[in-house]
């Protein structure tokens, strides 16, 4: 009978630190970042990658990760809206959430900035979303197109 190891070492990238961690490799990456490296800016909402509040910005695209395994994502470089800004500086998105008083109870708005983030630098690269109606021209950020690029993110408090 063959066996298989149950845990890995897996390196991150976080926020700008690299980090070892060994997980078991049942272990989600939301769960390794909140639970082993204690970054608990990604926030555990519905567990099934349908309301948001775990995204980060993976290897510079907005990711889920209550969805992947840790040891799928060795050697990752993982920004949470923790690690957005520089030192005591916040990012620009932050600090519009702030000033448009977007914040609503709070638990959600991490994954919002992160995807927000990740929603811009989609459109400044030309990626279509499911609304775009020109498929061979830069994508245009309609309400239309905000509304779909980030209708993975729900706010559950309704404030």
């Amino acid at each position: 009978m063959e066996t298989f190891a149950s845990h890995a070492e897996i390196r991150l990238v976080v926020d700008g630190v690299a980090h070892a961690v060994r997980v078991d490799n049942r272990t989600t990456l939301l769960d390794a970042l909140r639970e082993h490296l204690g970054v608990t800016a990604p926030k555990k909402g519905c567990d099934h990658g349908q309301c948001g509040s775990c995204t980060v910005l993976m290897d510079g695209r907005r990711a889920i990760t209550c969805l992947m395994f840790a040891v799928a994502r060795n050697g990752a470089q993982v920004v949470t809206a923790a690690g957005l800004g520089e030192g005591a500086e916040l990012h620009a998105m932050q600090q519009a959430f702030l000033d448009q008083d977007g914040f609503q109870c709070g638990y959600c708005t991490p994954g919002q900035v992160c995807s927000a983030v990740g929603m811009l630098d989609e459109a400044e690269a030309g990626r279509p979303s499911y609304v775009t109606e020109d498929l061979g021209s830069e994508p245009e950020l309609t309400d239309a197109e905000i509304r779909e690029r980030m209708s993975g993110n729900l706010c559950r408090c309704a404030a």
